[in-house]
């Protein structure tokens, strides 16, 4: 309990101290920082849904939840999983603008397009979780109804069914295949031709203020995707419920908790910002 609750306290802090942070600075007015405080945001949102009755059930005698808050709680994480996954290839379009086409990255990257950006990811994710739910109402459980994991997680409430779950199997194989390769698709295009412009500057020191600003976020991507990926695309041979239950608290609960820190200990504009807010 304690070490979670310390993990959660951290977790909000850190990011609600990047969106102050962001917000106060004008000189972090920019469209990536705009894209990392919506980031932080959405990890607070992320973390809130699964860790407070996680904390609960670690006290409680009868860790019990009822159904339909199992499907809530189902509807929201599949919404902050499906919108940072369309969040994190927003973000890695925005360095492909900065870093390849510069001149022009004030005009692709302005204002009004990184609102509508982040909008259609919201959207996006809010529409993943909707189809993806939708039909969990019309099914029926059989008894024992006992989920082995920390949270509800859409395959395990599956699993309990007594109905045919063919059509939802095929609802979430479609959308993580569609959806969430196509997202993928996305990130490694844009740092293929990134990492191909970088390696065409002459400077050293250019090199290494274009990789620089791109650290953080491969980071970022390599925690939430490479995990997740794990939990819901590994082979039936070799699964365990502790394996499970281990790659989920990384990708649900640790990386939330990560991201500021690596932001913060990887990006100097932030880090200087934050010295400047704790100084006042």
């Amino acid at each position: 309990f304690l070490v979670f609750l310390v993990i959660y306290l951290i977790t909000l802090v850190g990011n609600i101290l990047i969106m102050l942070v962001i917000k106060v600075d004008p000189q972090l007015h920019t469209p990536m920082y705009f894209f990392l405080s919506t980031l932080s945001f959405l990890d607070v949102c992320y973390s809130s849904v699964t860790v407070p009755k996680m904390l609960e059930n670690f006290l409680a005698e009868k860790k019990t939840i009822s159904l339909s808050g199992c499907i809530a709680q189902i509807f929201f994480f599949i919404f902050m999983v499906g919108t940072e996954i369309f969040l994190l290839s927003v973000m890695a379009y925005d360095r492909y603008a900065a870093i390849c086409n510069p001149l022009r990255y004030s005009t692709t990257m302005s204002h009004q397009v990184c609102v509508k950006m982040v909008l259609g990811a919201w959207i996006s994710g809010f529409l993943d979780s909707l189809v993806n739910t939708l039909y969990l109402t019309d099914l029926s459980f059989c008894s024992p109804r006992e989920i082995n994991h920390f949270s509800c997680e859409l395959p395990l409430l599956l699993q309990l069914s007594c109905t045919d779950t063919f059509a939802n199997e095929m609802v979430i194989l479609y959308f993580s295949m569609t959806l969430g390769f196509a997202s993928l698709l996305l990130i490694l295009t844009s740092y293929i031709c990134i990492l191909s412009t970088i390696l065409r500057i002459r400077s050293s020191e250019g090199r290494r203020r274009a990789f620089s600003t791109c650290a953080s976020h491969i980071t970022i991507v390599l925690l939430f995707c490479g995990t997740a990926f794990i939990r819901y695309m590994r082979p039936a041979s070799g699964y365990t419920f502790a394996l499970d239950k281990l790659v989920s608290v990384q990708y649900s609960i640790l990386t939330p908790m990560l991201n500021p820190i690596i932001y913060s200990l990887k990006n100097k504009d932030v880090k200087l910002a934050l010295r400047k807010l704790l100084g006042r």
